[in-house]
């Protein structure tokens, strides 16, 4: 008789816990995933995949006003915002459906309820009151978002959890918060139709990010309308008939139709019972866990969103493998965060890689910067104002190339690959000797000879390994 109902049980079947699950599986590990919501997690339901859905639609506001330069007569355009909520429900729907699918085509025991940790070696679902026991526990539940600023009235304001399914587009629009989330929407719902504005507490967007392409995604933003409220944050929120009138510190008033809270995000541990089985928690709430996910308890292991590493939907993917083979493949496999590659989907895009100018001159004692702003050949003829701006941050003593960033069309696309280059320690050399594809825009990338700026310390210091890791 086995000493457990299963050898693996998974709170939570997201990114992270369903590859878990299935390598696990793979291995031959009895294996059950409990899900309280929809299988797939914020990725796929309601984070990266409907964002990006969103992202195309808001797209062809440009494209359709660009068409003109190409020689195409363009008829008066209407958006349907319920036409597109309901085209993205039935895609999240496909997909989660395929999560669903693909867990039982490995023999993994799905459980829809809520799931909560009784011990070392015991989960309690929640729905039936079952206790089960498995010799390993993972916790995979993701993060949630921040409800924040603590102002009255905050309950009338919605997050990145509702925006998706609003019955209908607001015409006014105030986003609270300057990172990643609150930029995309921001682009996504002015080039909708919303009047949008954007109030934070810094004094500019994506803090952590490289100075450069912080102030090219403000202008960006600037450009397609939203208004911005820097180093303000709503005092009080009230419902004023069918409007929410907002106050601002700096004393403004703004009347809209909806505001969204996207002032950050944290670990959904609240409520697991992680604390009463001694499994330590950091300030946020995230599980502490070493380099192969395993937490202050022998038999619990944390991945994703929930240990508060990097929030990033590929790093929960490979966390959960790693996990899998490092405990059941006999592989032991530590995690590790360098030479990530991000990308931040607002129009125009920002993909980056590795460090920031101020991250490598903090970190070397001399520091080369190669920067290109230009217009892409595509604005020639359709008379887009967008520009491409590309960065490359270099070792200046080991040429090694220490961060790319790239601010346009494209740019996402363009930095995985950049991001190969970056992980195996390309140096600018490298770059230099690699052909360019023509007419591109990424042709920058490999043409950049000149060097705009040299940074060198007074008083040399130790100087840092090249391989470091990405801020974002």
């Amino acid at each position: 008789m086995a000493e457990h109902d299963f050898d693996l049980f998974v709170i939570g079947a997201g990114s992270g816990g369903v590859r878990a699950a299935r390598i696990a599986a793979g291995y031959g590990a009895r294996v059950a995933v409990a899900e309280e919501f929809r299988v797939g997690g914020t990725c796929v339901i309601r984070g990266c995949v409907p964002k990006k859905l969103m992202v195309y639609a808001s797209r062809f506001h440009d494209e359709f006003e660009e068409a003109a330069g190409f020689g195409w007569t363009v008829p008066a355009t209407m958006f349907d915002w319920s036409a597109l909520v309901a085209a993205k429900e039935r895609e999240i729907t496909r997909l989660s459906a395929i999560y669903r699918n693909n867990l039982h085509k490995a023999g993994v025991e799905m459980i829809d309820g809520r799931a909560e940790v009784l011990g070392p070696n015991e989960v309690r679902i929640l729905t039936d009151g079952r206790a089960i026991s498995a010799r390993t526990i993972l916790i995979a539940t993701g993060g949630a978002p921040v409800l924040e600023p603590d102002v009255p009235g905050r309950e009338l304001a919605i997050t990145s959890n509702e925006v998706f399914d609003l019955p209908a587009m607001p015409r006014r629009l105030l986003i609270v918060g300057a990172g990643y989330i609150a930029v995309e929407f921001a682009s996504i719902f002015a080039r909708l139709g919303s009047r949008v504005a954007l109030a934070s507490r810094g004094e500019n967007v994506l803090r952590g990010f490289d100075e450069d392409m912080r102030c090219g995604v403000r202008d960006a933003l600037q450009a397609a309308g939203v208004e911005t409220h820097f180093s303000h944050l709503p005092t009080a929120i009230e419902k004023t008939g069918e409007e929410l009138k907002v106050s601002l510190t700096s004393g403004l008033s703004l009347d809209v139709d909806q505001v969204l809270l996207a002032t950050g995000r944290r670990p959904s541990t609240p409520g697991l019972g992680l604390e009463t089985v001694g499994v330590a928690l950091d300030g946020v709430g995230a599980v502490v866990v070493d380099e192969f996910s395993r937490s202050s308890v022998p038999s619990i292991y944390a991945v994703g969103d929930a240990t508060n590493r990097m929030a990033l939907t590929p790093i929960a993917i490979r966390e959960g493998h790693a996990f899998a083979d490092s405990v059941f493949g006999d592989r032991p496999t530590p995690v590790r965060h360098e030479h990530v590659a991000t990308a931040v989907f607002t129009t125009p895009e920002l993909g980056v890689v590795g460090l920031t100018e101020a991250q490598a001159r903090e970190a070397c004692d001399c520091v080369d910067v190669y920067m290109a702003s230009f217009r892409p050949m595509k604005a020639t003829l359709s008379g887009s104002a967008q520009k491409t701006t590309m960065k490359i941050v270099v070792n200046g003593k080991t040429d090694v190339v220490l961060g790319v960033h790239i601010l346009g069309e494209g740019a996402a696309e363009i930095i995985q690959a950049v991001a190969i280059a970056v992980r195996l320690g390309a140096k600018k050399a490298d770059f230099d000797a690699t052909v360019a594809v023509h007419p591109t825009a990424a042709e920058e990338l490999v043409t950049m000879r000149t060097r705009t700026a040299r940074y060198e310390r007074a008083t040399p210091g130790p100087e840092a390994p090249d391989a470091m890791p990405s801020e974002a």
